[in-house]
């Protein structure tokens, strides 16, 4: 059985639609696109009056490398949220298919689930934020196209272990296609497991660069898959979906410098992390600091309301999880510089102090 009967049938046999771009190779007076013929002021060479390429060659190259995948194996889009909602599209029918999810969990999936009109199931994470394994595929039916595994974790920043990918991956061949989100596996000490994507066709492996290469505001997400999957992908992708000017900014990061200077930054929050769990779970109002392999820390409070308000009171944001499953009583605070940390942890000292928690 080959991955691509997971798909919409009406999928896999549509007529991509084609660009201009794609259509363009070889050529130097471009009259095939209805572009205008002078750069934008301010321009800086970039040539935004031209469209993009789909899928660029040298940032799929970088890219490819980067992740150890072939350039057959990626699809790079605007951010993961690109990806999942892709892969939803592909292979969920509407009102007939579904994918599984584990609470606590990103929401991006339900909501680009629920958009296609696709059953959403849940198998909740274990109380410490494990993956219950015998759960899950217990739970696993027909209608079930897509399985979404966080690792780590957002909102708790637990890691699955790679046993557990794998053991999943092997009970799901031939029936759901298991998506692995790896937006912050640069943060943790457990490899990849793209390298898997050659021995489990099923397996697809979402990556970004909004996390550990500061690109946020520019959306550059990948999706590694088999080719097939792949091909599928750019079968109903949007014709140009990246711009020029984050193309530049991706490739400017995956620069020997900017690599170096990630890895730099990595360090820190790395180190930073450690601090701040500390630092945070000596802190009388502090019921628990969970342990985190990501760039931020969720943290149980006494009174999570106050320290939320009191914290943006002081000018800093931090994100109130108190709606996930087992995290009621919790904030997720991102590693920031050194310097907002100490100011987090001087705010947080003020707010016990004042409320007499001290």
């Amino acid at each position: 059985m080959s991955v691509l009967d997971l798909a919409r049938p009406e999928i896999r046999t549509l007529q991509p639609y084609s660009s201009a771009r794609m259509e363009a190779a070889g050529g130097q007076i471009m009259l095939n696109a209805n572009e205008s013929a002078w750069a934008p002021n301010g321009d800086g060479g970039l040539g935004c009056n031209r469209y993009p390429d789909p899928q660029p060659d040298a940032l799929l190259q970088a890219l490819a490398e980067l992740y150890g995948v072939r350039r057959d194996q990626l699809f790079v889009g605007r951010g993961s949220d690109e990806a999942i909602d892709l892969l939803v599209r592909a292979f969920c029918r509407a009102g007939e298919d579904a994918i599984l999810i584990q609470p606590p969990t990103f929401g991006m999936y339900a909501v680009s689930a629920r958009i296609q009109n696709a059953a959403v199931l849940e198998v909740p994470l274990s109380r410490d934020f494990n993956l219950d394994v015998p759960a899950l595929l217990a739970a696993i039916t027909p209608a079930v196209k897509l399985v979404f595994l966080c690792t780590p974790n957002n909102p708790s920043g637990k890691s699955i272990s790679r046993e557990d990918i794998e053991r999943v991956a092997q009970a799901l061949a031939g029936k759901a296609v298991l998506v692995v989100d790896e937006a912050y596996v640069e943060f943790s000490g457990q490899r990849s497991v793209a390298d898997l994507i050659n021995r489990y066709e099923h397996l697809a492996v979402l990556r970004t660069l909004s996390k550990a290469w500061a690109l946020a505001g520019a959306r550059i997400g990948s999706l590694l898959a088999s080719p097939e999957v792949i091909a599928l992908i750019r079968r109903i992708m949007p014709p140009y979906p990246l711009p020029l000017p984050c193309v530049a900014a991706a490739m400017a990061e995956l620069s020997p410098s900017g690599r170096a200077e990630a890895r730099e930054n990595i360090a820190i929050v790395r180190e930073q992390r450690g601090m701040m769990h500390t630092a945070l779970s000596q802190l009388p109002g502090v019921r628990e600091v969970l342990l985190s392999d990501a760039n931020f820390l969720a943290v149980r409070f006494d009174d999570a309301g106050t320290v939320y308000r009191q914290l943006l009171q002081a000018g800093i944001v931090v994100r109130d999880i108190r709606r996930y499953p087992f995290l009621q009583d919790a904030l997720r605070i991102t590693i920031g510089t050194p310097e907002e940390n100490a100011r987090v942890l001087a705010v947080l000292n003020e707010t016990m102090l004042n409320k007499g928690w001290a």
